[in-house]
């Protein structure tokens, strides 16, 4: 008999690790929540929802990072180690719910989720029933399929649907539990791309007629869920490309629905763009001037700290501070997000707001590029407590509002700005360290392009250095043979690993 309220734990880690930044992640970046804290993380299991009262939640230690570079081999071993003792403590469970992104990479390891979650299933048994929820960049291979009994992912980009896709794949997991049904079939296929986040938005086709058919799939009697990840473009691993992968129980149904989904994104290819208009950092300020909508935005999308950018490369706001357009206090006004350099943080604080400082930021981790930056002006504003930065202060630098940072910090929110006595609404162009734009952002930009600038998460993919991607792979190798897109029909958790993953 299947239980009536399931005992499902919910564990899991999270990063997108760019192995082309020098940057590395230590444990604390993670802000790890354990035990019944867990729980605060999903709205959707508060007090009184329904899906709350379905099971008997355990948590037992969710650890989310910024994206950011590799996670050194000590930080992994320490919340592995912790993560599996408190699922040890928890006893025998019905399910368990595993949270992640999917693109971890840990140094000296390859396929850091499948690795984990092999560690886990020697804690819960084979018996226990897992589902994996993902960012649709993260990288799917055969041996995490295997060790998972359901799987999905995101199917926005930008990611507004995060929280639903976390909502379902927990729902599925109860719904199984308490189905009395046998273990899902798995139907996976690996596609031979691997394309940059912001050349497969949502926003824009072919990417949303690409994801639309995911429902269509999932809609299809005998089918539990569909999903296309895109994988994750800024590591280099053999597991690092697209991927699709159906769940249900009609073995026709699901093989069917995932080589639809994986040939659908195959023939589009050649038809991905980026989001926006490109160009080189001067051409896009050039156009901003030019224009005279406002507020211009212009990503500087080499350096982005949510892809997993070192967040201190000091190129692109250089070149802004050197254009003279930007030297006059009473001209254009431009606000630059962001640089860290926690010395010239501490020198501005003790100085105050009002005073006029010379210090010196960035370049600390990621200094390939250009080194460290001095820059003298007046101190705007000082805000402390910010859970990534620490602590923030606005340089005014002639015409060019600088936020310097402790710690480096993503800048996705309009509250982001005014919380600094910033109105970005007024001003004329706001560079971002940023691919796409956040919603927030989106909505606010009169207009917007893409500055292709350098960094650990470069757009153009084909001068980065992969090594170790299986090839053929496109765009690498534009002209390679149509691959074998076949569904692999995985086989259940409880059953031995075979096959090559391919």
């Amino acid at each position: 008999m299947p239980p009536s309220r399931p005992r499902i734990a919910i564990a899991g880690l999270g990063i997108e690790s760019s192995t082309f930044s020098p940057a590395r992640t230590t444990a604390p970046a993670f802000h790890p929540l354990r035990g019944p804290d867990v729980l605060t993380r999903y709205p959707f299991l508060a007090p009184g929802q329904p899906l709350r009262a379905a099971a008997d939640w355990q948590g037992a230690l969710v650890g989310k990072a910024l994206p950011g570079g590799t996670v050194t081999a000590t930080a992994y071993a320490d919340l592995t180690d912790e993560l599996l003792t408190r699922l040890k403590d928890l006893g025998p469970l019905d399910g368990l719910w595993f949270d992640i992104h999917g693109a971890m990479t840990v140094e000296n390891l390859d396929d850091a989720e499948a690795d984990l979650l092999h560690r886990v299933r020697k804690v819960i048994g084979p018996d226990t029933v897992v589902s994996t929820s993902m960012d649709l960049h993260g990288n799917v291979s055969r041996a995490l399929v295997h060790r998972t009994d359901l799987i999905t992912c995101y199917r926005m980009a930008p990611h507004e649907d995060a929280m639903d896709t976390k909502e379902r794949a927990a729902r599925n997991l109860v719904d199984h539990l308490t189905s009395g049904a046998p273990r899902p079939l798995k139907a996976w296929i690996p596609v031979p791309v691997l394309l940059a986040g912001e050349q497969t938005s949502t926003r824009i086709e072919p990417a949303r007629s690409v994801y639309a058919a995911v429902e269509d799939v999932e809609a299809a009697e005998g089918v539990t869920d569909a999903a296309i990840w895109v994988g994750y473009a800024w590591a280099d691993e053999p597991r690092n490309r697209a991927a699709v992968v159906v769940t249900g129980h009609d073995e026709a149904a699901v093989t069917s629905g995932a080589q639809r989904l994986a040939r659908g994104f195959w023939k589009a290819r050649h038809a991905f763009e980026f989001v926006a208009p490109t160009g080189t950092l001067d051409e896009c300020l050039d156009a901003a001037l030019a224009s005279a909508k406002r507020p211009y935005f212009v990503s500087d999308t080499g350096d982005n700290p949510t892809a997993g950018g070192a967040g201190d490369v000091t190129w692109g706001l250089r070149r802004i501070l050197e254009r003279p357009e930007f030297k006059d206090p009473t001209g254009p006004t431009v606000i630059y997000a962001s640089l860290p350099g926690p010395a010239a943080v501490d020198t501005a604080v003790r100085a105050g707001v009002g005073a006029r400082v010379t210090v010196t930021a960035g370049a600390e981790v990621d200094d390939r590029h250009a080194g460290p930056l001095t820059l003298t002006g007046v101190v705007h504003a000082v805000r402390h407590g910010d859970r990534d930065a620490e602590t923030e202060v606005v340089l005014t630098v002639g015409g060019v509002q600088v936020i310097l940072t402790r710690l480096r910090k993503p800048y996705h929110h309009e509250h982001d700005f005014t919380d600094l006595e910033l109105d970005p609404r007024a001003a004329e162009v706001v560079v971002v360290k940023i691919g796409y734009l956040e919603p927030e952002l989106f909505a606010m930009a009169a207009d917007w392009k893409m500055a292709l600038t350098p960094g650990g998460v470069d757009q153009d993919l084909t001068r980065l250095g992969h090594r170790r991607v299986r090839r053929p792979l496109f765009p690498f190798d534009p002209q390679m043979p149509d691959p074998d897109l076949t569904a692999r029909i995985i086989a259940p958790s409880d059953a031995p690993l075979t096959g090559p993953d391919e």
